[in-house]
């Protein structure tokens, strides 16, 4: 063994290459104890391949030993070497020590090749042998949970949930408040989740989430308030606690909060609407307009934001800002025919005649199944004196609408 822990002395002086060079050289003078010791230590060291090397001879001479097979399954998973674990564990018999562990591990390892099914019968195979045993239910309901099957998964967990609050770390409850919200029982969903008691950020996030899906608005603010207080960076609780303030009637607080997370995350553009929406709401306009720009300048595809700022703008007949705002957007690349159509407006109503034709043309390819875009496109054509075109589009639109009997008589009309 000296030599043995004078590689162990060398590594933890960080003499890494010495160190597995006197292990190399000693290891065809060891006995199988410090063999297995070698193996124990290139596992921790990473030296997987190595470690394999030697548990293989191990298994060449002892081939029924479990925790050999059980070692050897694990470097293989650890290697990606699945198939092999696979192999290795099915070599366990039910009368074997560790058949439960082998079902479980193996169980596992059919699931992440995808073979639900064949996971599935594993697991009900070491329930059949330990009936009550909380982590195998667990991992049913696992299993039925990552495959979508909800309500499948809300029995094993609640056996489980007998037995133990907590298994690999995860409180049971936790995933029952999952399987419910899942499957739209959000009232029973908080109850699950009133009962956990580790306050993972996460964890807390979707207690107030689905306190909020339930109606429970109250609870939802006192949840997140405080997970703002022990994490003020957790930056997707601000929009959503100040739409919750805002669904409350309280504006001031939902303002408040969505400012107070743009000073941890100035590039939120989520925050920057409602930072917008709410002091436009409160009356200041200015504020508003300036934090939806601000929003679009981040993301000049965030489509709520530039509709927020058209039709305020529009209400206000302000039309050069629509005009400045579309170009803008236009000019960075955003493509989408409604702007062309909304430009044709605003030049419209300023007079530009000729630039209103070019969007309108443009709008019209995405358009001509529209029956509003049709009616408002034909009458800016009479305005702008181009009666044939007009009458050719007022046809089209009657293709849709032929009970339209005002277009219908217009069109009469301009070709009279």
């Amino acid at each position: 063994m000296e030599e043995i822990q004078k590689a162990v002395h060398q590594m933890e002086e960080n003499q890494t290459e010495a160190a597995l060079q006197t292990l190399q050289e000693y290891l065809p003078e060891a006995d199988e104890e410090e063999k297995f010791t070698i193996a124990e230590l290139y596992m921790q060291w990473g030296m997987l391949e190595e470690a394999k090397m030697i548990l293989k001879e191990f298994l060449q001479q002892y081939p029924k030993e479990q925790e050999i097979i059980v070692m050897l399954a694990e470097l293989h998973v650890d290697l990606e070497e699945d198939m092999e674990a696979i192999d290795l564990l099915n070599k366990i018999e039910p009368e074997d020590e560790m058949y439960l562990q082998a079902l479980m591990q193996v169980a596992d390892l059919y699931q992440t090749q995808g073979l639900f099914e064949v996971a599935e019968s594993k697991l009900l195979t070491a329930k059949y042998y330990d009936p009550n045993e909380p982590v195998i239910d667990f991992a049913l309901g696992e299993l039925a949970f990552s495959n979508g099957e909800y309500n499948k998964s809300i029995p094993f967990y609640e056996n489980a949930l007998e037995h133990s609050r907590v298994i690999g770390d995860i409180e049971v409850a936790t995933r029952l408040g999952e399987a419910h919200a899942a499957t739209g029982g959000f009232e029973t969903a908080l109850e699950y989740f009133q009962e956990v008691e580790e306050e993972n950020p996460d964890v807390q996030f979707r207690y107030g989430f689905i306190a909020n899906k339930a109606g429970r608005n109250d609870i939802t603010i006192q949840v997140w308030e405080d997970l703002l207080k022990k994490d003020p960076y957790y930056q997707s609780v601000y929009p959503l606690l100040a739409r919750v303030y805002e669904e409350e009637g309280m504006a001031q607080e939902a303002l408040e909060k969505a400012r107070e997370g743009l000073k941890k995350d100035e590039f939120n553009k989520d925050l920057y609407y409602m930072a917008g929406f709410l002091a436009h709401k409160q009356g200041d306009k200015e504020a508003g307009y300036q934090a939806m720009k601000e929003a679009v300048s981040l993301d000049p595809g965030y489509k709520e934001a530039v509709l927020f700022l058209l039709e305020n703008y529009k209400q206000e007949e302000n039309y050069d800002n629509v005009i400045g705002l579309l170009e803008d957007i236009q000019n960075m690349g955003e493509v989408d025919p409604l702007y062309d159509w909304e430009l044709a407006q605003a030049h419209r109503e300023e007079e530009n005649f000729e630039k209103a034709s070019d969007y309108y043309e443009n709008a019209y390819t995405s358009f001509k199944e529209d029956t509003e875009f049709l009616e408002d496109y034909g009458y800016f054509l009479v305005e702008d004196g181009q009666n044939e075109k007009a009458a050719s589009v007022f046809k089209e639109y009657l293709t849709f609408e032929p009970s339209n009997t005002e277009i219908e008589e217009f069109l009469e009309r301009l070709e009279a």
